[in-house]
């Protein structure tokens, strides 16, 4: 299991950080002490780091270079400061990425997994996701459960990814037109009623019934 350290003063963003990063595989930890970060990546010997530029005591940029003074570790500055001057000095301070706040959490793993594979190879942490003894394969779109495996069709699988990645959350219904709209496909509230019905049924010829709970008036969620 690949470990990320997250550098955020923001307690909400930082939490939220490391859900996001277990929905997916990962491991996520955040700093508890930021007079003591270098002491808590080399405990903690992360695979990869997620540092905001503005913390307490001494900043991201600060942290940065005494890192790079003793490891090639891959780093992700995270700032609302986004001008270009931000971004070439975090670079040049050793950075290996840089993403905008306010983000987006499927760009923040966009960006973790691909610095991951550069850097280790990586090729399995991200295939799967796994929810109520269900295995969902991202690189296949295939779902395998008690042995048996199915093929999804193209919105099954955008509507199951999506309520994957936020299980245990309710999930409105506009979030998951958005993602089958990136199938570029028109979707409408019918159209979205009729693909949830047909991803139940598919669910249902395998055993997971009932794994899909409608929230009236809101959305869906999935729980675990």
């Amino acid at each position: 299991m690949y470990k990320i350290f997250i550098v955020e003063d923001d307690k909400g963003i930082s939490d939220g950080i490391v859900n996001c990063l277990g929905n997916w595989g990962m491991e996520g930890r955040a700093v508890s002490d930021f007079m003591k970060v270098i002491e808590e990546v080399n405990e903690y010997e992360p695979h990869l780091i997620i540092m905001d530029i503005t913390l307490p005591y001494m900043g991201g940029y600060h942290w940065c270079q005494e890192i790079r003074k003793t490891n090639s570790v891959p780093i992700i500055f995270i700032s609302s400061a986004t001008d270009n001057m931000n971004i070439i000095m975090a670079i040049n301070m050793g950075a290996d990425d840089f993403i905008a706040k306010p983000f987006d959490q499927s760009v923040l793993i966009a960006k973790v997994t691909a610095l991951l594979r550069r850097t280790y190879d990586f090729s399995q942490a991200s295939a799967t996701l796994e929810v109520a003894g269900a295995v969902l394969n991202t690189n296949n779109n295939t779902l395998t459960y008690n042995g048996t495996e199915i093929d999804l069709a193209r919105n099954e699988y955008r509507i199951l990814l999506t309520l994957v990645q936020n299980k245990n959350k309710v999930v409105s219904r506009e979030k998951l037109m958005e993602a089958l709209w990136e199938t570029d496909c028109y979707v409408d509230e019918n159209t979205l009623t009729v693909n949830v019905g047909r991803l139940r049924k598919t669910l249902e010829g395998i055993g997971l019934k009932d794994l899909i709970k409608t929230k009236f008036g809101v959305g869906y969620i999935l729980e675990d």
